[in-house]
C-alpha cells in the first residue's frame, strides 16, 4: 500500500497540517487495527493498541526513514504494542471477543417468518465459521484478520505486522484457507 505521496504527506502532518493527519488515519487506520485484532484483543483493548500506535507516530514522525513503507512502520508499531499489552496484562488471549457472539446471541426479530429463517440460517452460518476459524491454529487465525483488513494490507505490510517472510504468506494463506475449508465442510 505504499503511496507515493508518502513524504509529502508525512512532511505535512509534522509541520500541523490536519487535513494530512487525517489522511494518513484514514489510509491505515484498517491495517492498525486489523492487525490489533489479530492477536485477539477485545475491543478495549485493541483501541488502547491503537491509540497507541498512532501515538507512536506523533512521537517519531520525523523519524519515519522510508516514508514509501509507513504502512510497514504502522504494522510494525502495532504488533509491537500488542505484544506489549499481552506481556503487561499477564493473561491469556481470549478465544473470541464478545462482540463475535453479539450478532449470534441478540439477534433482531424480523416480521416476516423467510426473514427471521433467513437470519437464523445466517447465525448458524456464521457461529458455525466463527466455531472452526477459532479451531486453527494461532498463526492461521492472526494472519487471516490482518489479511481481511479493508482496504487490503501489502504483503510487505503484513510481513511487518506478524514479523514473517513475505514468501510464506500465500502459501501459508492458502494452507490456512484449506485448512478451514475442509473443517467447514465435514460440519
Amino acid at each position: 500500500m505504499a503511496e507515493p505521496e508518502n513524504a509529502a504527506v508525512l512532511r505535512a502532518a509534522a509541520a500541523g497540517d490536519q487535513k494530512a493527519w487525517e489522511s494518513i488515519v484514514d489510509r491505515y487506520a484498517n491495517l492498525v487495527w486489523s492487525v490489533a485484532r489479530s492477536f485477539q484483543l477485545g475491543q478495549s483493548d485493541a483501541s488502547d493498541v491503537s491509540q497507541a500506535t498512532w501515538l507512536r507516530l506523533v512521537e517519531h514522525i520525523a523519524d519515519v526513514r522510508d516514508p514509501d513503507k509507513l504502512g510497514s512502520w504502522l504494522a510494525t508499531t502495532a504488533r509491537r504494542e500488542a505484544l506489549a499489552l499481552l506481556r503487561r496484562g499477564g493473561r491469556d488471549v481470549p478465544a473470541g471477543a464478545a462482540t463475535d457472539f453479539v450478532g449470534i446471541l441478540g439477534g433482531v426479530l424480523a416480521d416476516d417468518d423467510e426473514e427471521l429463517d433467513a437470519g437464523v440460517l445466517r447465525d448458524e452460518r456464521d457461529a458455525a465459521l466463527w466455531h472452526e476459524f477459532r479451531a486453527l491454529s494461532g498463526p492461521c487465525q492472526q494472519l487471516l484478520r490482518v489479511l481481511i483488513a479493508d482496504p487490503p494490507p501489502s504483503y510487505a505490510e503484513v510481513s511487518a505486522a506478524l514479523d514473517v517472510p513475505v514468501g510464506s504468506i500465500g502459501p501459508t494463506r492458502q494452507r490456512c484457507l484449506g485448512t478451514l475449508r475442509r473443517r467447514l465442510g465435514s460440519t
